[in-house]
């Protein structure tokens, strides 16, 4: 059996003379073969968790309803989409007309036109957590209901993409606070009074992620991370020197092999196929440093600095990819962060609608594309669920200089494909202008519970509440999830 000792402990009290296995963070959480045999079976007796997959893409900064997946056609020139539209593989359904690779996939789309989380404001938490009482992201919720890592691949099950984590050396600008990075940690990867076991795991691209988790967790599951790498590299040369890796059990095995490897592979794009890599890149729609502070468009009208454009870059359909190859190595879920959509134009911190579905409307486009037809093609469909919003919509007239348009909590854009549910509809509607929800209503609480739903056997919890810790289980029964889906 391949054992760990942690020899610190040697002289310690009687207690802690000798650990028969260590947890080690830097490499995904995992403990060594008898405690891995032991939560893989766990795990296979449990089958409340149905082993799937979120991604969630958040479009931070409020994505407009009209111009995405609720065009009006027969309205007043600024009711209409400013990009135009585009019909989609469903009879009679039209989006905005940057999404035209979306339009041609509608059939394996799903667009709640009746989704609003009521919230003008900025304010993240209430589309992240489905207003759930404990301020937790929905991505902690889950993985307190799943574990905080995979129990067979020691995958953590709660992380978050942000563009530095695709493009080694990338430095943004500082955006207003609501759009900062540390905002990011903190809400997108808040666990609130779940406690920050649960907390998600922000891939930020510093060159210690893989051997530091930003998990606040207890302290003898991280301690000589780098010193247990160097043994472990010297057990690695000895154990092929003397053959003993094809005398393990496959437990053992995988052990070993999550030891030496780590969850390291699952995070680098190398990896990948260059041909598949090609089909996610985004970096040829814009040329991102136009909008970086010094930029082409950096200025407004010569002296109002844009600075919410400081966060965006072409680097989605790597962010995307990335969340893929996380879910196959067992993440739970993946929080996708494109900033910004603040599309208030008129020399205000971002541009209007217009250049901003132009080029991030027109990236998501194709990021999402590619991501539905690579995991179609990998089989992947029903066991990923996607789904697309912000943290509110935008007013449906638009006001302000360059199509530019302003807050708007009472529709929020939705879009969801896979995960098994029924693709191939729009649920719901809105009135004639693209302000109000003209059908039910759903809101952040329905997809919290459709989410929990997707990774969780309901009936089975209604029969057995105690599965699952009560937090959890009370958050799947207590809300209805958007019905048409299931």
């Amino acid at each position: 059996m391949l054992t760990v000792t942690d020899q610190r402990f040697a002289q310690g009290p009687a207690g802690m003379r000798r650990r028969d296995f260590l947890r080690i963070g830097s490499l995904g959480g995992l403990a060594l073969p008898g405690l891995l045999a032991t939560r893989s079976q766990a795990a296979m007796d449990q089958s409340v968790f149905k082993n799937k997959s979120v991604v969630f893409l958040f479009l931070q900064g409020g994505p407009p309803q009209i111009e995405t997946f609720d065009p009006k056609l027969d309205v007043a020139s600024d009711n209409r989409s400013c990009t135009g539209e585009v019909r989609t593989s469903l009879p009679g359904v039209w989006f905005g007309g940057t999404l035209s690779q979306l339009a041609q996939r509608a059939d394996r789309l799903a667009v709640v036109r009746s989704f609003a989380t009521n919230d003008s404001s900025h304010n993240h938490l209430p589309i992240l957590t489905g207003r759930h009482p404990s301020g937790a992201a929905m991505a902690a919720m889950c993985a307190l209901g799943s574990g905080a890592f995979h129990p067979v691949t020691g995958m953590p099950m709660n992380t978050v993409i942000v563009p530095e984590a695709v493009q080694t050396g990338l430095k943004l600008g500082s955006p207003t606070p609501t759009f900062g990075l540390p905002r990011i940690k903190q809400q997108v990867a808040g666990a609130g009074r779940l406690g920050s076991p649960y907390k998600g795991l922000v891939l930020d691209g510093s060159p210690d992620q893989l051997s530091n988790f930003d998990l606040k967790v207890p302290r003898d599951r991280f301690t000589d991370r780098f010193q247990l790498l160097r043994q472990l590299d010297g057990l690695k040369r000895r154990m092929d020197r003397a053959g003993e890796v094809n005398a393990m059990s496959q437990v053992e095995r995988q052990a070993y092999d999550l030891l030496l490897r780590g969850v390291s592979d699952a995070f680098d794009l190398s990896k990948e196929d260059p041909k598949t890599i090609a089909r996610y890149d985004t970096s040829h729609l814009f040329r991102m440093a136009d909008y970086h502070e010094g930029g082409k468009y950096f200025l407004f009208n010569g002296k109002k600095k844009l600075v919410d454009q400081a966060r965006w870059t072409n680097l989605l359909g790597k962010e995307m990819l990335l969340a893929r190859r996380l879910c196959e190595a067992g993440c739970g879920f993946v929080t996708v962060v494109d900033s910004s959509w603040d599309f208030h134009g008129g020399g205000a911190n971002n541009p209007g609608t217009l250049v901003g579905m132009q080029t991030l409307g027109a990236q998501m486009d194709h990021a999402v594309a590619a991501f539905l037809d690579d995991v179609k093609a990998r089989g992947l469909s029903d066991k990923i669920l996607l789904i697309v919003t912000g943290e509110m919509g935008r007013t449906p007239i638009k006001k302000n200089r360059d199509a530019g348009t302003d807050h708007h909590g009472a529709l929020t854009p939705l879009l969801i494909s896979g995960g098994g549910l029924k693709m191939g509809q729009v649920i719901g509607r809105s009135d004639r202008t693209g302000s109000y929800p003209a059908s039910e209503p759903y809101g952040p609480e329905n997809l919290l519970a459709t989410v929990l739903h997707t990774m969780f056997d309901a009936a089975q919890l209604r029969v057995s509440p105690d599965l699952l810790r009560a937090e959890v289980t009370k958050a799947i029964l207590d809300h209805e999830p958007i019905k048409e889906l299931f």
